[in-house]
């Protein structure tokens, strides 16, 4: 049974903000409000959302939580990905995943870098825990919102076939 298109289930999301001034309340947290309400916009739900400040271990334990609950389809983190002495969401990350997805944060660069060089400095990974794709965003608004819309489609595919979906890949026209 293809999920694809108009069947498609609502994905199910988990948006975690590392920002050590966000978590401390110093700054307001802009980037997760903005993708929740991108999400919302496009066939997702979020139904959890958090603020930790860059601790490895503390993000760590939260994509665990999340991942293994069963609950969330797609887990977001925005921050923490650059290469600022703090940043160290994609450790985290990756220190949790069954497998990495390599090309979901190559695609993000590479829409990213038309715009900006920086973005090749650029950590972000992605990759799936059990049953929950977890992709790693920049810190900006703008830049996560812009990496997300970059991956959407095929993030829509990669949930189908983390559901189950045992159709073929068909080509996209």
């Amino acid at each position: 049974m293809s999920l694809s298109g108009a069947h498609r289930p609502r994905i199910r999301t988990a948006v975690l903000t590392v920002s050590d001034r966000a978590a401390s309340g110093e700054r307001e947290d802009l980037s997760g409000p903005a993708l929740i309400a991108w999400l919302s916009e496009h066939s997702a739900w979020t139904d959890s959302a958090r603020i930790l400040a860059d601790e490895r271990d503390r993000i760590a334990a939260q994509l665990i939580e999340w991942a293994d609950s069963g609950a969330h389809d797609l887990i977001l983190t925005t921050g923490g990905t650059g290469v600022s002495p703090r940043d160290r969401t994609p450790e985290a990350t990756l220190s949790v995943l069954d497998f990495t997805i390599p090309g979901l944060a190559e695609a993000m660069r590479a829409e990213s870098c038309k715009k900006t060089p920086y973005a090749s400095l650029s950590r972000a990974i992605a990759g799936v825990r059990k049953q929950s794709l977890i992709v790693n965003l920049p810190g900006s608004p703008e830049a996560a919102i812009e990496n997300l819309a970059a991956i959407w489609t095929t993030v829509a595919h990669a949930v189908d076939k983390i559901r189950g979906d045992k159709s073929d890949c068909a080509k996209m026209t």
